[in-house]
């Protein structure tokens, strides 16, 4: 099988044989690997079960990362009822949160697909299945959907933070993650795409600006932001509701933004809230300089 390198082949192929995203990306990597498709289930089990693990430790902990500019906000948000945005958007804040503080406490988690937005897929994921009522099986294949298209993604732009600044890592985090959902929820192939799509349109642009260079500050709370980010752009697209411009050409312009940011908002912690006066304070205060 030969690798899909665009949106359009994977829609095309899905159609051609009448298969669904995850099955086509099971085969893909069973290929790749020269191994069965139960064995790379099974690989990603074990991913997945690496990603619930993160979440549950975030949650629980509320000691503060070596750096001190994180820790115990997940657990405060999970212990804590709902105010404004409901419960299921609570939940998800908290675990993509509890993901990204566990990361930042060099904890053990899953690059999905860098560890400055590892929380969104998990956090997106599980709570989209809690509310879906279905079993572990069916957000593996979810995977098998976000790794694939993340592959798309990479092909096309940047995962990387320091090439195309936090749209590429949190925002390609919530598209995967609106991807899977979708097909989680028995969306079609194209509503999949869309989801992806309607998600990294909401953040083309935003720049990558970790205070201290540390994935922290502002890093955890996007992640919080990732994770919303994705599951209201699988509602959106499973209402049918599409985006205008194609999702290949949205990945497009999303490489071309990335590559026009300046170096100083690509990761650097040179630019934008890394250099506020309380930026530069804490860079000094950590760093010394």
């Amino acid at each position: 099988m030969r690798t899909l390198t665009t949106i359009s082949e994977v829609l095309e192929y899905c159609s051609k044989y009448n298969k669904k995203m995850s099955e086509v990306f099971i085969e893909i990597e069973a290929k790749r690997t020269n191994k069965s498709c139960d064995e790379v289930f099974d690989q990603m089990r074990k991913m997945w079960n690496v990603m619930k693990e993160s979440m549950e430790k975030g949650i629980a902990d509320d000691s503060l990362s070596p750096s001190g500019l994180s820790g115990g906000d997940a657990k405060r948000m999970w212990d804590a009822p709902a105010i404004v945005a409901g419960d299921v958007i609570r939940r998800a804040i908290a675990r993509a949160m509890a993901v990204s503080e566990v990361n930042a406490k060099m904890g053990r988690i899953v690059a999905a697909p860098t560890a400055g937005s590892s929380g969104i897929l998990p956090a997106a994921l599980y709570t989209a299945a809690e509310e879906l009522n279905v079993d572990e099986d069916t957000i593996i294949r979810g995977l098998f959907v976000a790794a694939g298209l993340g592959i798309v993604i990479s092909l096309n732009a940047s995962l990387a933070g320091a090439t195309g600044g936090c749209q590429a890592e949190c925002g390609s985090a919530a598209g995967m993650a609106a991807a899977a959902i979708v097909e989680m929820a028995g969306g079609s192939p194209e509503q999949s795409a869309h989801a992806l799509a309607i998600s990294l349109k909401n953040v083309l642009g935003l720049v990558c600006d970790p205070v201290a260079t540390l994935v922290e500050v502002p890093c955890v709370k996007r992640n919080a932001m990732g994770v919303v980010n994705a599951l209201s752009s699988a509602e959106m697209a499973l209402h049918g509701v599409k985006s205008k411009i194609p999702p290949d050409e949205v990945i497009i312009a999303m490489s071309k933004i990335g590559r026009e940011l300046p170096e100083s908002l690509r990761e650097t912690g040179e630019g934008g809230l890394a250099d506020t006066p309380t930026g530069r304070r804490l860079r000094k205060q950590i760093l010394g300089y």
